[in-house]
């Protein structure tokens, strides 16, 4: 039952990837693809996978000597660069044939603003492929975002970025978005924030919109979405939701959460005019842990119309089947719990 981390596997193990259902990535076209964002929790998995497909990945990072275990992959190069540098990000990309863009923030702060980041960069990026003649560009969104309509200034930045890549496609240049829930997996910042909030709280836990609903979907799935779209003509142009099996609430979450690490805490949900105050507030704090802006984009559900896109050819992954092996106490208790609660969900 142990988990496929797709940091470990190697190229030199074929048959690892096909048990675990990664077949036949040895056999794919070999791309050389330049990964922004790529030092982030999806982005560390997505190079992985790459990496052990057999592609060339340059990565930027501001901060090249922090990301050892990316240095030490032999098809990946990390560059010192400040993508936000129009010579830069040509140069970087130059001999590419493809790009993905994973980069983007979830609260303001200073000139990391949402325009700047989630519109502006992207804008940057389609031109630079253009520019150098790159193929394909793959763009990561997020579920819900609308440039006119989203509820959020994240989510309505989010819309403008898929809108202004995809106008920028043309016979030259094909573009595919992705529009994922929440995102988790070893390194996440869904239950290992939650866990934080819990080992902090002193038995009682305030929880703004508790009602708020998510479909987590895991990571692994995402990256898998990513690398079967590099070659596969049908996604040309496309926006795809991706979503987990699941749909829970923020209190829900957050109660599993507690089982799997063994706590107890009293979760009082607040209504929605203390969410609001409780954001008001904790905006001023530093790192701002929850805004305003955070507060309006729970007020639409994170899920999917749809099951996952059947392109893909995968079953979603259950959060039940994941998280206690990096957030649990990795015990037998822990691991019998995670396959009772799949078989359950399974039949």
């Amino acid at each position: 039952m142990k988990h496929l981390d797709l940091g470990q596997v190697s190229r030199d193990n074929p048959a690892a990837l096909e048990r675990n259902g990664v077949k036949n990535l040895l056999s794919m076209k070999k791309h050389t693809i330049c990964v922004l964002g790529g030092t982030g929790f999806v982005g560390r998995h997505l190079v992985n996978l790459l990496a052990a497909s057999g592609h060339r990945v340059r990565v930027a990072s501001r901060h090249r000597e922090r990301h050892r275990a990316l240095l030490v992959l032999p098809t990946v190069e990390v560059v010192d660069a400040n993508i936000h540098d129009t010579q830069v990000l040509g140069e970087l990309i130059a001999g590419c044939d493809t790009v993905i863009n994973l980069v983007a923030i979830l609260n303001e702060a200073g000139p990391n603003n949402f325009r700047a980041v989630h519109v502006a960069l992207p804008h940057q990026i389609a031109l630079a492929c253009r520019e150098q003649g790159v193929k394909r560009l793959l763009h990561m969104s997020a579920l819900n975002a609308d440039a006119k309509h989203g509820a959020s200034h994240y989510l309505q930045s989010k819309g403008e970025g898929e809108d202004v890549v995809h106008a920028a496609a043309d016979e030259n240049l094909r573009v595919t978005t992705f529009r994922p829930s929440v995102i988790f997996g070893p390194g996440d910042h869904l239950f290992n924030q939650f866990a934080m909030l819990l080992k902090r709280a002193p038995g009682i836990l305030p929880l703004p919109c508790p009602n708020a609903r998510f479909a987590p979907v895991y990571v692994g799935d995402v990256i898998h979405a990513f690398n079967k779209a590099l070659d596969d003509k049908a996604t040309k142009g496309q926006r795809y939701d991706l979503c987990g099996p699941r749909v829970y609430t923020m209190r829900e979450l957050m109660s599993y959460t507690a089982r799997v690490m063994g706590v107890k805490r009293e979760l009082w949900g607040l209504s929605n005019g203390l969410s609001r105050l409780q954001a008001m507030l904790m905006q001023l704090l530093p790192g701002k842990p929850f805004t305003m802006d955070n507060y309006r984009s729970l007020q639409v559900d994170a899920v999917c119309k749809d099951e996952f896109p059947s392109l893909f050819k995968l079953k979603p992954t259950a959060v039940e089947t994941v998280v206690p092996y990096y957030l649990g106490r990795r015990d037998q208790h822990a691991m019998f719990d995670a396959i009772r609660v799949q078989a359950r969900h399974d039949y």
